[in-house]
């Protein structure tokens, strides 16, 4: 089986979603998600990089660890993992080749057919119960109340930082938004999300109303923060000088938060020693997110695609980069408010290259890019394909910061390109 053509049968497309289709389908498979314990990661910023620390500290507390995450960056096989290792071609054939069948039956009995993001969550749960995982750090795809992966009952609940992002499905204020993300919270548990005034309340009611205990992590709390170039480190609750091997301060939030979790599961009966958090933060890797891809000229890829997103990549470059000239390559998908995502990144100076991305059909086009810049005020500014802006800024912006900024989706081909330069 062509595992990449079947899939690309599968609309990408999510309107009114439900639950239906997972909870059908995984009946047909006796329920694996039910064999199973889950870490469930819900918010609008930070999930990718609450999955990976905290998917490290359990591995590296000897537990056989399974991590769904999206989007895919190279193939889909990496957003399904198991102690760091990605499912192969033949393990996701085996499960499709009973999953198909499945599948059939279910779209030529149903009106909404099953769709793309359905199909690999679907592979995950099935895939993580085969391998009899202790624990499976899960993270959302669009919202949380009635994205697919909510079909699990999760021993602990964290929500990352809220902010706007999907409105055409998740609504338009941050409180329907939130209502969306406080849809992953279960019945007798636990949650865990940085504390962020306009929202708890409506995360607070909703622990109240499924008596679930809600852990906050408040800024006061963290404390004796410094960085080098190489790792972040600061003081939170009984742990001192804690580092994490990711840039950018927003991260000493998603560690603490992961931090608490470590230590609800040990509560719960887990063994998380202080040296495996430790080890887990310190040596945590996330691609994509202000990740190096090339040292000389530095080239800088981050999937930001969202208002708080692109606030927290300025942030980030100012505190490592600042005074340092820099080139912006920006691609940007059509469902993603990129007008004030544009005004964002070009509050920073530096030369800005608008690109089409890698599908015309999913990306703003470059030509609209330029002239929402434009208006803004920005002068150096260009329109170029996505190989001719990388080829540009390594030939002739070579001393500056590359910044490959605004969308995951675009990460192989820019991996791609940049090896072939």
């Amino acid at each position: 089986m062509n595992i990449e053509e079947y899939l690309s049968k599968f609309s990408k497309i999510t309107e009114n979603p439900t639950l239906e289709a997972m909870e059908w389908l995984m009946n047909e498979f006796d329920n694996p998600h039910k064999k199973t314990k889950f870490v469930h990661v819900a918010g609008t910023n930070g999930k990718g990089s609450i999955c990976e620390m905290m998917s490290n500290i359990l591995q590296q507390a000897g537990y056989r660890v399974g991590k769904f995450i999206s989007p895919h960056l190279i193939r889909f096989n990496d957003t399904i993992l198991v102690n760091g290792e990605e499912i192969t071609d033949d393990e996701v054939e085996e499960i499709l080749s009973e999953l198909s069948k499945k599948i059939d039956i279910y779209n030529n009995t149903h009106k909404t057919p099953v769709k793309w993001f359905e199909v690999i969550t679907s592979i995950a749960l099935i895939y993580f119960a085969k391998k009899q995982c202790d624990i499976v750090v899960l993270e959302t795809g669009l919202g949380g109340r009635t994205d697919c992966t909510n079909i699990v009952d999760s021993t602990i609940s964290i929500i990352g930082n809220i902010g706007y992002d999907h409105m055409d499905i998740l609504g338009n204020t941050i409180e329907e938004i939130t209502m969306h993300k406080a849809g992953i919270i279960k019945q007798n548990s636990d949650t865990v999300m940085q504390y962020q005034e306009n929202v708890i309340p409506i995360v607070q009611k909703e622990c109240e109303i499924k008596n679930t205990k809600l852990h906050l992590v408040k800024e006061n709390e963290l404390k004796n923060y410094y960085y080098d170039e190489n790792y972040q480190a600061f003081d939170y609750d009984k742990y001192s000088k804690i580092e994490i091997n990711l840039k950018g301060k927003v991260q000493i939030y998603n560690a603490a938060i992961c931090i608490k979790c470590a230590e609800i599961l040990n509560q719960k009966g887990y063994n998380i020693s202080d040296a495996a958090i430790r080890q887990g933060l310190k040596t945590v890797i996330h691609k994509a997110r202000f990740e190096t891809i090339h040292k000389n000229p530095l080239i800088i890829f981050d999937g930001g695609h969202n208002e708080n997103a692109i606030k927290n990549l300025v942030t980030t470059l100012n505190q490592y980069y600042n005074g340092k000239d820099k080139v912006f390559i920006v691609s940007i998908l059509k469902t993603k408010d990129y007008k004030t995502i544009i005004e964002q990144i070009t509050k920073m100076d530096g030369t800005f290259i608008f690109t089409s991305g890698n599908d015309k059909n999913r990306y703003v086009p470059k030509e609209e890019l330029y002239s929402v810049a434009e208006k803004l005020g920005k002068r150096n500014i260009l329109k170029l394909e996505l190989t001719d802006a990388l080829s540009e800024s390594v030939n002739n912006f070579n001393n500056n910061i590359i910044c490959v900024v605004g969308s995951f989706y675009v990460y192989s081909d820019v991996i791609n390109i940049v090896k072939s330069l």
